[in-house]
């Protein structure tokens, strides 16, 4: 029996990509399935994308665009960051198209130039003055469209200024958030990660900007049991009862992408929210309990309208690197796709 079981609604993928879609307003979307999808599963995530109209993939590594070019041939896949000229020359052959962050242009392969704009990564601070023939993009990327604006806005404008003169190649800086909140970014093409998945580019209700959550988490309670005055549960006795308390102990831990950060957080059971209590350990967390009850209860710890975002705010984290963080090992997890 598995000790929980992640649920990836494809379905949802598809209403998120038709939602960025509609406010693209004729830009291209393209699919960023890095980290295995954010740890949603890139190769099925990836075949919505392309069915619903996504123009390009990316990723980052040369193993994640070739995993993706042995499924789907034909895609049009992108490796956003800079490759070792050994993996170039393995880029060419797949047919895969590649970031460049210098001076320094490969030949016989497609070229996205990227362009430092104010993140302060990789990229060229000015425009080359001639790209070569095998160029076909100019890119960049925001530090602060979910959290700034206002410089989000003044890096559109370096960017804007910076490729006017090559408005013929494929134009692409903005992100999730940038298209949710900031129109004037999306120019040709709209790089989107977070958003796909039903994750807030900013922390918040997704719904709040019609978003629906891709993965449900489930466990159950392997064992219920009553602590007495004095008593403890977990590592470092950092929870010790002060009256008769019915803990659960749920098999999910930080093994599994359960934090050690996220005591303090909910999960659901039978509806209720319950507080995890004590030290999040390897392979077990304990809840709080209002009363006794049965072995092997549900217990949902996204789902149902407990979002990745509220575990995220307790951990004082980012929903992104909650879920980039579960464990999808089918030894300690069973993984269930379906197509709601």
């Amino acid at each position: 029996m598995h000790r929980s079981q992640l649920t990836i609604d494809l379905g949802a993928v598809r209403r998120n990509i038709r939602r960025l879609i509609a406010a693209l307003d004729g830009a291209d979307l393209w699919a960023v399935v890095k980290a295995d999808a954010y740890g949603h599963g890139a190769v099925d995530v990836a075949g919505v994308a392309l069915s619903e109209g996504a123009r390009t993939l990316c990723v980052v590594t040369l193993a994640e665009a070739l995993e993706l070019r042995a499924e789907y041939p034909t895609a049009r896949i992108l490796v956003m960051s800079p490759l070792l000229p050994a993996e170039i020359a393995r880029a060419r052959e797949a047919g895969l198209e590649i970031t460049v962050v210098d001076a320094d242009i490969p030949e016989g392969v497609r070229v996205h130039i990227k362009l430092d704009t104010g993140m302060g990564r990789f990229g060229l601070s000015e425009l080359l003055s001639a790209p070569g023939g095998n160029v076909v993009g100019l890119m960049s990327h925001l530090a602060t469209a979910d959290c700034d604006l206002e410089f989000a806005r003044v890096q559109v404008e370096r960017f804007r200024q910076l490729t006017e003169p090559y408005a013929g190649l494929i134009r692409h800086i903005a992100n999730s958030a940038a298209v949710l909140h900031i129109p004037e970014a999306s120019f040709d093409a709209a790089r989107c990660g977070i958003a796909l998945y039903g994750l807030s580019p900013f922390g918040s209700d997704p719904a709040d900007d019609g978003l629906e959550p891709v993965l449900r988490w489930e466990s159950r309670l392997a064992q219920v049991k009553q602590l007495q005055p004095g008593e403890s549960t977990g590592y470092g006795r950092r929870f010790v009862a002060t009256e008769p308390t019915w803990i659960g102990l749920v098999p999910v831990g930080y093994a599994d992408g359960f934090r050690r950060d996220m005591t303090g957080t909910e999960l659901l059971i039978q509806g209720q929210r319950r507080p995890v209590i004590g030290t999040v350990s390897m392979d077990s967390v304990a809840v709080s309990l209002e009363r006794e009850l049965l072995v092997d209860t549900p217990v949902v710890i996204v789902g149902d309208g407990l979002l990745v975002e509220d575990h995220a705010r307790v951990a004082a984290t980012i929903n992104y690197e909650i879920t980039c963080g579960i464990c999808s090992d089918r030894r300690r997890a069973r993984r269930v796709i379906v197509d709601a």
